[in-house]
């Protein structure tokens, strides 16, 4: 299983939310590119990166620290937030960002999203509260069931799904393993679970559950997960 340590960007700032809510922002670094340091200091492979700002205002709004971390690690870098055209897509990739999540833009355009899957390195982000799809930085909930769209990515070329219970997200009450179950089933994709996650008793479930992934936020940042020991366990799997 692999595991994604996230840095959410707010006004520079590296944050972390509680169920998605922008008033709830705790900031936990001025430097993000050094959160991103550390991380690979740790043993990881990944970060996941998430313009929150962007998110709202559907185009990138952190991008001098996104330079940063691209500039300052080796790690591989997937981005979210504000992501709405190919423009956009082009210029990350330019900078070095390794894939793309399509989140809001999933919902409102899914042929886009295929066509931009088929040229480009793209993951969609199915964000839902109480199954359903949640967009707009998760402002907004949609008539959608979360199931119904992760279906429609099935054999586009698209390389995974990132699905957050927006529910738990920053609550670290544990992982939603049968949400990311039914996505899973329902796209026939690499799926990462996202949103609750608190220490190693999850990280466990998620691998005998067969969960491919994981995102670790606010677990990390309070200190009730060992990363290092994380890594290690989901590596020996």
């Amino acid at each position: 299983m692999i595991i994604l340590p996230a840095i959410d960007l707010k006004d520079g700032k590296a944050v972390r939310l509680t169920k998605g809510l922008m008033d709830t922002a705790k900031i936990y670094s001025d430097e993000p590119w050094q959160v991103a340091k550390r991380f690979e200091e740790l043993g990881s492979e990944w970060v996941h990166l998430v313009d929150l700002n962007g998110a709202f205002a559907g185009q990138p709004e952190n991008l001098e620290q996104i330079k940063k971390i691209r500039e300052n690690t080796s790690l591989k870098l997937e981005l979210g937030g504000g992501i709405r055209d190919e423009e956009t897509i082009q210029m990350y990739l330019e900078l070095g960002i390794d894939r793309l999540i399509l989140g809001s833009i999933a919902v409102k355009d899914p042929e886009f999203v295929k066509a931009m899957a088929a040229r480009y390195p793209i993951v969609v982000g199915i964000d839902a509260i109480d199954g359903m799809v949640a967009v707009e930085g998760w402002a907004e909930t949609s008539n959608m069931q979360a199931t119904d769209l992760a279906k429609a990515f099935a054999d586009c070329g698209v390389q995974a799904i990132i699905c957050t219970d927006v529910g738990r997200d920053g609550m670290m009450t544990g992982v939603n393993i049968d949400f990311t179950l039914a996505i899973k089933e329902a796209s026939g994709l690499e799926t990462i679970a996202s949103g609750g996650l608190k220490d190693m008793h999850d990280i466990h479930a998620l691998i005998d559950a067969g969960i491919d992934g994981t995102i670790v936020g606010k677990a990390f940042y309070e200190g009730t997960l060992d990363l290092a020991a994380a890594f290690e366990v989901a590596n020996a799997k």
